[in-house]
């Protein structure tokens, strides 16, 4: 097996612009070749509320993962989250020609194709139409029909809508930054692809990736993805929690919740004291760390609870053999696992992205960067599958010492004709 194209992961968080630059080895492994990171101060509860401010965090973002792992980045694969996503359950028909003709990707994919067009209410539009089981002639329950003969090809979808305006402003930032877009994917079905494991989502798992604006849920039964939500709250309501119960500022607030937080008040000891510098002069002001973890217990939850009314709601409850899967960068806080666990009564593990790395490092394989190794997983698969959005610009390795080598006058060189045909045709 070859090594595969080179697919760069953009996750535009509340919190922080994370970016993977990743491919697949020879062994059928996710190489990752380099990373970037930047504090993220133009997007709220995982929605763009300031392009200038997203456009600078993406480009900071972008020139550390080109300079660390060499690739000139030109296409990105996005993720998209926040409280206007929702989601629906519809069955897509299509009739074949042919019965001697065996069913392809290609039908599968047309079928796909069809489902994009349903017509949604005003200013919304269809971020995924992802195939559930398909039916061939009423035979049910098939879950791969490629190469099988039928002419009645039918399919139950799991539809996955959100907001026009949010995603338009998600691609002008794309735009903004000298990118080109390769496609939206939801961002709990990217992290899923980065921590779930095929044993998980055939026992039936709920992934919950708590980030800093939102909550995702993701459940899986039976290798299906059966339901998908997001909660607007995440880690910084906890935060603004903490900011507000020690009347501290919110720089301060964070840091206490990272180095000393804890999801359990009961498991801090009384006279445990924290001492935090105070404002200008001002004596510095102490803060019990059982009293800390009050606060963010009482807020850890309300937010489970959340998460706990969407698996009953989904009407898998009873059918998650391998519990909850929890990550992103709300999985970081200590006892999370104890206080879901207590709160839900399933069983719970941290996932960390490194389900299907070549190799980890601590720096990949924090909770924090599920969703944006998932992306570069999911953009692979798309690829594979002929599912990706045709593009112009290439992800191509920079030759350092020949600036031009991998570029675009070696494209155009060595495509000839076909560069300008592709670029009249006006492919994109």
């Amino acid at each position: 097996m070859e090594k595969s194209e080179i697919i760069v992961g953009l996750d535009i968080g509340t919190t922080k612009i994370a970016i993977m630059v990743g491919r697949k080895n020879e062994f059928g492994k996710i190489e990752i070749l380099g990373t970037g990171k930047s504090d993220s101060l133009g997007v709220m509860r995982g929605v763009v509320s300031n392009i200038d401010k997203t456009v600078q965090a993406i480009k900071l973002a972008v020139d550390e993962a080109s300079a660390k792992s060499g690739v000139d980045i030109k296409v990105v694969h996005v993720g998209i989250a926040g409280q206007h996503i929702k989601s629906f359950q519809h069955r897509g028909i299509r009739t074949r020609q042919s019965l001697d003709q065996e069913i392809s990707q290609e039908d599968i994919n047309l079928l796909v194709e069809d489902m994009h067009k349903l017509v949604m209410l005003p200013g919304e539009e269809i971020i995924h139409a992802i195939p559930q089981e398909y039916i061939i002639d009423n035979e049910q329950g098939i879950k791969d029909p490629v190469g099988m003969s039928g002419i009645r090809l039918e399919a139950n979808f799991h539809i996955v809508t959100g907001h026009m305006a949010a995603a338009n402003n998600i691609k002008k930032c794309i735009e903004k930054a000298g990118l080109q877009l390769a496609g939206l994917t939801l961002e709990p079905i990217a992290s899923s692809d980065a921590v779930l494991s095929d044993e998980e989502k055939e026992a039936g798992v709920a992934l919950v990736d708590i980030g800093g604006g939102t909550t995702d849920i993701a459940i899986f039964h039976d290798n299906i993805l059966r339901h998908t939500a997001v909660i607007p709250f995440g880690g910084n309501v906890i935060t603004e929690d903490i900011k507000e119960g020690c009347k501290i500022i919110h720089k301060q607030a964070e840091m206490l919740k990272i180095k000393f937080g804890s999801a359990l008040a009961s498991e801090n000891q009384e006279n445990e004291i924290v001492s935090i510098p105070g404002l200008k002069g001002r004596e510095p002001r102490e803060i019990s760390v059982r009293n800390l973890a009050n606060i963010i217990q009482a807020r850890m939850e309300e937010i489970i609870e959340h998460v706990l009314y969407e698996i009953k709601n989904s009407g898998y409850e009873k059918k998650l053999g391998a519990g909850i899967v929890v990550t992103g960068g709300g999985a970081m806080l200590k006892h999370i696992k104890q206080l879901i666990e207590y709160v839900t009564g399933m069983d719970v593990r941290v996932g960390l992205p490194n389900e299907h790395l070549a190799k980890s490092t601590d720096d990949i394989t924090s909770p924090l960067f599920s969703t944006g190794v998932g992306l570069v997983i999911h953009g692979l698969n798309e690829s594979e599958k002929g599912q990706a959005k045709i593009v112009k610009a290439d992800n191509g390795v920079r030759d350092t010492t020949n600036p031009k080598k991998g570029g675009f006058f070696e494209k155009l060189f060595s495509s000839g004709k076909k560069f300008f045909d592709e670029d009249t045709d006006g492919n994109n």
